[in-house]
């Protein structure tokens, strides 16, 4: 049986010891929800990658004794969340069930994928309240200490930079839904029920290969453009490449001819480094274009692949429409045996219908025979 996220709701939950949340006596509950928690790939710092197999209880805690607020999600023994709320911090909804925010101190981004849009709505609204009551208590901080001593300036700001965020993600632990998976509900029925939707569904997946395929058909003409704009600044590249090496030739021959002269030493001397740093430079600018072009190559490989999935997209979808035309053709077949089945059926009710008619009669026959049996015995 699957669990049921739970209703937002003002309520005591109290962490166990073996946390590591460092929740003191002081420290309670104010507000507590379920969520899927989420934390942003470290390396890529896009991808989102789930911390709890379902949905976990998330709690907002204050610490009466250093007045600050956390926010703090336990799966069993494991401390998932653990941040403290600053004034720099910003709770961003990214869908209808989805938001997140940045805990610098952590290092990390952490999203929650809640069941409905009201929960989330309720978990931004606290979060907004306990970041005003933060900022509110370090004002008063800051008061007090400017009383007592020298001003402290505040460290970095506590928000990152928001990475991508997953759209249509839901944090229902029924649905069971994590970032990047689609659920393709599949109709149920009767087998005399089934062949409509055996057509629907041929036709959504035909349709989805088809969107693709055209997808993938734009990105290709992109990078055949780009393809080709490269080719014909790499022919540009290896034409300056020709000409640079002239150059350099050339200035080698005439470092030759000047040391070959007597009598100028000194100017030989200074024309020979100014060629020496001409000729550096221009090996530099050759290692800049053949670096280039090795990024072009690279650039041309992805376009093969892209192509190769071209195909083989093309491949599925060729398949999906042999699979649709098969399946029209069970259908239609299905259809001429319930047709022949009725006709059956007609003519055998027919075929009673008459046996019925014709027995009647014969009971009617029978009937007059009888009576004159019985006037026959009657008048003897």
């Amino acid at each position: 049986m699957e669990e049921r996220p739970m209703e937002p709701q003002d309520r005591s939950l109290t962490p166990g010891p073996s946390a590591g949340c460092n929740v003191g006596g002081k420290e309670q509950p104010i507000f507590s929800t379920r969520a899927h928690v989420f934390q942003i790939d470290p390396s890529t710092k896009k991808n989102w990658v789930p911390t709890s197999k379902h949905a976990v209880t998330v709690s907002y805690f204050f610490d009466s004794t250093r007045n600050v607020y956390r926010i703090i999600s336990l799966d069993g023994s494991k401390a998932i969340i653990n941040s403290t709320i600053t004034p720099n911090m910003t709770f961003t909804k990214t869908s209808q069930k989805f938001g997140q925010w940045a805990d610098s101190r952590a290092n990390t981004v952490y999203g929650l994928g809640f069941s409905s849009e009201s929960h989330l709505v309720k978990f931004a609204e606290k979060f907004a309240e306990f970041k005003e009551a933060a900022r509110l208590a370090k004002e008063k901080s800051q008061e007090k200490m400017e009383l007592t001593s020298t001003p402290s300036q505040e460290s970095a700001p506590d928000d990152l930079q928001s990475p991508l965020t997953p759209e249509s993600m839901n944090g229902t632990e029924e649905e069971r839904v994590m970032p990047g998976t689609p659920q393709h509900p599949e109709p149920r029925g009767e087998t005399s029920q089934n062949m409509l939707p055996f057509s629907h569904s041929s036709s959504n997946i035909n349709k989805h290969w088809e969107a693709e395929l055209a997808a993938l058909k734009g990105n290709n003409a992109k990078l055949t453009a780009a393809l080709l704009e490269s080719t014909a600044n790499v022919k540009q590249w290896k034409q300056q490449l020709a000409a640079y090496q002239e150059e350099a030739e050339r200035l080698h021959k005439r470092v030759t001819e000047l040391e070959c002269v007597s009598g100028q030493t000194t100017v030989i001397k200074s024309q020979k480094t100014e060629l020496n740093q001409t000729i550096e430079e221009l090996e530099a600018a050759l290692k800049a274009r053949e670096e280039e072009l090795e990024r072009l190559k690279a650039e041309v490989q992805s376009a093969d692949e892209f192509q190769s999935q071209k195909e083989s997209l093309a491949e599925k979808l060729q398949e999906t429409e042999s699979r649709n035309q098969a399946l029209g053709a069970q259908l239609g077949e299905l259809e001429q045996r319930l047709e022949s089945s009725q006709l059956e059926r007609e003519a055998f009710r027919q075929s009673l219908c008459a046996l019925l008619a014709l027995l009647d009669t014969k009971i009617f026959e029978l009937t007059e025979l009888r009576d004159a049996l019985a006037k026959l015995v009657e008048s003897g």
